[in-house]
Order: structure tokens, then C-alpha cells, then sequence
């Protein structure tokens, strides 16, 4: 089956604009000009990063590519479990078992098998990202990490790791990590390679649909789905303790899962209970419509949901800084504003003016997938605090505290049953994130005890793996998004001792430095988490997940969603989320605009 997309160049003023803005942000930073040029510049550098940096490794040789089914009448307007049939003219795209991106060139290889150990990631995690004190963004509260692994459970996996032929990192004399050597497992391969192709650059799947189509909520095969309904009324199950119902089989248990934690099974349930709010609404409307018609509809409006809080909630305070909330806002609202949005809807075709939602589906010429390099810019673990003090809303009273171990896999079940849920999300609202920089890495996550026992130090596992999959490291990374790379170590970094420590472990060579090391490492754009590397891969995909998805483009619209449907999305955010189904948060919350924006305390009981 093809799959090209129609090619799609800017006119020669936008390509000629697009390059004086990339000249501007290179010479002068975008974060340094008056918003309004800034937003200038950053609309000049998504085109020419459209045009220059959106690559299809499906173009590459292949075999046995997943199969896609035949063509039924409700993939008009439903999304499907495996993500086929979103491009009608293309249904293979973006499906699971597709191939992720890529950012670069797909005709060269960024490392070698010389140079995958090089430096040892295990002797970078010690060195590098052990955290000596928690480094808060404080423009953040902790939803904001909790909110951050939801998403990406719903985003991407690169699947379950092979057992067999690991990667064996050779550890120092005072090392005390228990096994010797310290095994990682590889990425699995790519199943769709032709054997024998080691001429090829590296390749990879994603075990999930590329879209974010909230699988993170309603699963990724037809029978966890048929698990999580009940089949009535379009709605999930929901058990009387308030939390969702977990497989019996191990195998399909999510907490056994790694990576799932307190923070994420608190947003599963929320996002399961307004799923249930929207099927009310829906059903009060429709009286007659199956329980399928309300499930399908209630999951394409609580999934637009997500992404619109993704994109004007989340994004806006994790890069908190005045031009980026304004380029945020516009993906949404356009440049017309929230206002007329809200009062006359789209008054025009164009996104730049009236938003992504309910605009016409592009791709930019390349079919949509998410890429290996916007993984590697997810990979934010510093954001997780490693220690919890659970209070409650009344009287901002202590209940318990806990370690980031103490709430990660199974253990978080009883934490769940034993603490409400609303006092749960008034300790997250009201904590702040980390920020994601050198020294902040949470400590249970470099000496992280998987649910089936085995040990690992996810920093080195993080450094390893962007190195496996063919991420170039920081200074080819800016080159090839078209940004000055680091002359030295003094220019990387405006920590004097970063920069020493940075020199030692490279042993001096500016161009060994890996993408997260130089990422964390950077000086920050005012208010934000994260680097400004990471945010000019954030300015080119991120969007293309509203413009490329159908979903969220062209059929954004009452005939698919319903006018209830177009409504829910545009009138509701995490605050009005949070508030249905908490509202004694209220006054906790108080007059903040932003839910991901630290909260209140809760006045203290008499005489504390």
C-alpha cells in the first residue's frame, strides 16, 4: 500500500520569512523579543522546520507490515482500536506496528557499536543526574508529572524489551549497583525490517496507535476495552471503591506494568469518570442511541479533551513564558482569540486565525507518526518528586507520607484505596514539579525495582536507549534543527561547575555530549521546565498531532462530535474537570487560571 501524501512546499514568501526568522532566533533567541516578534519568529521557524525536518523511514525497505483491515461505515466517524482508517485515503497511517519518524535524515546512522557505550551512561547517571537537592518548577504543580507519563501512556511504547542478548554497561570499582555488569535491556526490533539489512539506518516501531486518541483511558486492544465497559449507557466501569477494575491475569494488569504509579492512576480515573459524565450528557440528549453510539462519541469528546488541555492547560505552564502561552492559546483559539472562538466560532478556514480544531487535515507532506527525537524530548523524569506528604483538603491535615518507590507499580493500589481521591489531587495540586535539568533526577527512579523484580537505573537507560535508536547527540541534534551548536563547554552550560563536570566525563569532547545531557544542561527561555532545545522539537510535532489527526482537524465538527460534543471540548479545561468531580477543591483552587499552576493550602485547623 502507498504512503505518500500529497507533497506540500510554503509559497517562497513564507519559505523566505521562515528563513529570516530561523536567522533572528539563531542570532537573537525568540525568548528575547517583545512576544509579538517572538511569535513572529517561532511561526518563521515551524515552517522551515516543517519543510526541513519531517522524515518517513516508512519510505525505507520493509516486510510484513501489520495488515490493515477492510473498510467499515463507522470508521467515518469512530476511532478504531488500532488506529487504521484515521486518513481515509491512507488508513495504514499512524496505525500500530507503524514505524516511529524522524526529525533527521533517515540516510545516515548517528552512532555506531564503538561509540554506543561511549561515554559509560552508568558512570553519566552518577555523575550527571544524581540529584543533590530537588530543583522545583515553580510556576508548576505536580499534576503537571502526573499529567505528563497519562499522556505518554497514551502516545507511544516501543514495546516489551526481548529477555535474550542485553546490554551489558561495565561498572566503576565503587559502583554500588548490585549486579555486575548492570544489564539493559535492548528496544525490541523492528519486525517490519528486511533480515540482513544492516546497511540500513536503525528502525522501530510503535506497539500503539500513533494518534492520541486516549488509549490511555480506553486500551489498546478490543478486549481491554470490552474489560473497562460496562455495556450500558456507552459507559466504563467504575468499581464502588472509586477506582477502575485491574485484569485478574497478571499479564494484563496495568500496575504491573512498568511505569505506572499513584499519579498516573489517578488521571486514568479521573478521565474514566468524566468519560461517564460526558455518556450522561449524551444520553440525556439521545435517548435513543445505543450504548456503543455513546461510548464511541463520549470517547472522540473526552479524547479532544485531552488534547486541548495538552495544548492550552499543560503546555502553557510547563513553558511558562509570555510568547509561548500566546502560541499556545492560538493552536486552539487561532489568532482571533478565545473571545470570538467562544461567541462566532471559526470565522475562517485558516488555523493561523481561528485554531487547529476544525481546520482542514495536513501533513506536510510526510504521513503522520510520531517521531524517535520527540521521544527523546519526553523523557522528563525529573519532574517526578521523590517524596509525598499526603494532606487533606480539610484542614490541610497530615495523613501520610511516602517515597516515589512507596507509590510506583502495585504498591500504589493500596495508597489509592486507603487515601481519598480528592485528597490525593489536592497534594499533587498542591506540590510543585521538578524542573528537568542536570541533578534533579528523582532517586528511586536510579535505583528503580521493576514489578517483576529486576533493578534499574532509568537515567542510564534513558541515555543508552536515545543512543540505540538513532537520536544524534546535542551538538549534531542543533545543527540539524538548524540552531548554533555548543562551541565548548563554558557556552553549553551557565553553571561553571556543570560545565567542569561535563568536561570531565566527556573527557573533553564537546561533540560526545548526549542530547538529554546537553538538554538538561542548558541555560532555560524565562519560565520554562524544560530546554529550549527540546522546545523547538516540541514547536514542530506537537501541533502536527491536532493538524494531522482527522479527529481533531477536518471532522472536529457537530456532525461527528454533536453540538453537545464541539461544546464539552470548547467550555471545559483541567479546572472544570478537576471541580466536577472534586468540587471541595474549590476554594483550594481559588481564582487560578491554569489547574496545573500551584494551588492554595487549605487553611490549617484550629490551633496549629
Amino acid at each position: 500500500m502507498s504512503t505518500s501524501v500529497p507533497k506540500r512546499r510554503s509559497s517562497a514568501i513564507g519559505r523566505a520569512l521562515g528563513s529570516a526568522m530561523m536567522a533572528i532566533d539563531r542570532r537573537l533567541g525568540w525568548e528575547r523579543l517583545p512576544p509579538p516578534l517572538g511569535l513572529l519568529v517561532i511561526f518563521g521557524v515551524r515552517v522551515v522546520l516543517r519543510e526541513r525536518n519531517l522524515y518517513d523511514p516508512e519510505t525505507l525497505p520493509a516486510v510484513n507490515r501489520p495488515p490493515v483491515g477492510p473498510s467499515d461505515p463507522a470508521d467515518l466517524d469512530t476511532r478504531t482500536i488500532d488506529g487504521t482508517y484515521n486518513d481515509l485515503t491512507l488508513p495504514s497511517m499512524g496505525m500500530a506496528g507503524s514505524r516511529f519518524g524522524r526529525n533527521v535524515p533517515i540516510d545516515r546512522k548517528y552512532e555506531s557499536a564503538t561509540t554506543l557505550m561511549d561515554p559509560n551512561p552508568r558512570e553519566i547517571s552518577r555523575a550527571l543526574m544524581t540529584k543533590h537537592a530537588f530543583q522545583p518548577a515553580t510556576a508548576a504543580n505536580a499534576l503537571t508529572a502526573a499529567w505528563l507519563q497519562f499522556m505518554i501512556r497514551g502516545g507511544f511504547s516501543h514495546g516489551t524489551s526481548p529477555k535474550d542478548n542485553p546490554f551489558q554497561v561495565e561498572l566503576e570499582d565503587d559502583d554500588p549497583w548490585p549486579q555486575r555488569p548492570m544489564l539493559i535491556m535492548r528496544t525490541p526490533p523492528d519486525p517490519t525490517r528486511p533480515e540482513g539489512r544492516d546497511d540500513l539506518p536503525p528502525t522501530y516501531v510503535n506497539a500503539h496507535a500513533h494518534w492520541w486518541d486516549a488509549k490511555q483511558v480506553y486500551g489498546t486492544t478490543k478486549e481491554e476495552q470490552a474489560f473497562l465497559r460496562t455495556g450500558e449507557d456507552g459507559k466504563l466501569r467504575i468499581d464502588a471503591d472509586g477506582l477502575l477494575p485491574f485484569p485478574t491475569d497478571p499479564d494484563h494488569n496495568p500496575t504491573l506494568v512498568p511505569g505506572f504509579w499513584l499519579g498516573l492512576g489517578m488521571m486514568q480515573v479521573l478521565f474514566a469518570r468524566e468519560h461517564n459524565a460526558i455518556c450522561d450528557k449524551l444520553r440525556a440528549e439521545y435517548p435513543s442511541w445505543s450504548d456503543e453510539r455513546v461510548f464511541t462519541r463520549a470517547r472522540l469528546i473526552n479524547a479532544a479533551l485531552i488534547n486541548k488541555i495538552h495544548t492550552v492547560d499543560w503546555s502553557p505552564k510547563v513553558i511558562n513564558h509570555p510568547t509561548t502561552r500566546a502560541a499556545l492559546h492560538a493552536d486552539f483559539w487561532g489568532a482571533a482569540g478565545k473571545w470570538i472562538h467562544n461567541h462566532f466560532g471559526r470565522i475562517s478556514g485558516s488555523r493561523v486565525i481561528s485554531g487547529s480544531f476544525g481546520a482542514a487535515t495536513e501533513h506536510y507532506g510526510v504521513p503522520f507518526a510520531i517521531t524517535e527525537e520527540f521521544v527523546a524530548i519526553y523523557r522528563m523524569h525529573q519532574m517526578i518528586p521523590d517524596d509525598y506528604e499526603f494532606r487533606s483538603v480539610a484542614g490541610d491535615q497530615p495523613l501520610q507520607q511516602a517515597t516515589l518507590q512507596e507509590i510506583s507499580g502495585p504498591a500504589a493500589i493500596p495508597v489509592l484505596k486507603q487515601l481519598r481521591m480528592t485528597d490525593i489531587v489536592y497534594t499533587f495540586g498542591t506540590m510543585h514539579a521538578g524542573l528537568v535539568t542536570l541533578h534533579n533526577y528523582p532517586r528511586h527512579l536510579q535505583n528503580f525495582e521493576r514489578p517483576d523484580g529486576k533493578i534499574m537505573d532509568l537515567a542510564s537507560v534513558d541515555l543508552l536507549r536515545c543512543r540505540e535508536l538513532g537520536v544524534p547527540r546535542y551538538n549534531e541534534m542543533r545543527r540539524l534543527l538548524h540552531l548554533a551548536p555548543a562551541k565548548d563547554f563554558e557556552s553549553l552550560t551557565d553553571n561553571p561547575v556543570w560545565a567542569e563536570e561535563i568536561r570531565r566525563i566527556y573527557k573533553g569532547d564537546i561533540e560526545r555530549v548526549d542530547l538529554l545531557v546537553g538538554m538538561y544542561a542548558e541555560p532555560r527561555p524565562p519560565g520554562f521546565a524544560f530546554s529550549n532545545t527540546a522546545f523547538h522539537l516540541f514547536v514542530l510535532t506537537a501541533p502536527r498531532r491536532l493538524s494531522s489527526d482527522r479527529f481533531l482537524s477536518t471532522d472536529f465538527s457537530p456532525k461527528v462530535y454533536t453540538q453537545v460534543g464541539i461544546e464539552w471540548v470548547e467550555f471545559n479545561n483541567m479546572g472544570t474537570i478537576i471541580l466536577r468531580h472534586h468540587p471541595e477543591l474549590r476554594q483550594a483552587m481559588g481564582s487560578i487560571k491554569n489547574a496545573f499552576g500551584p494551588w492554595q493550602r487549605s487553611p490549617g485547623s484550629a490551633g496549629q
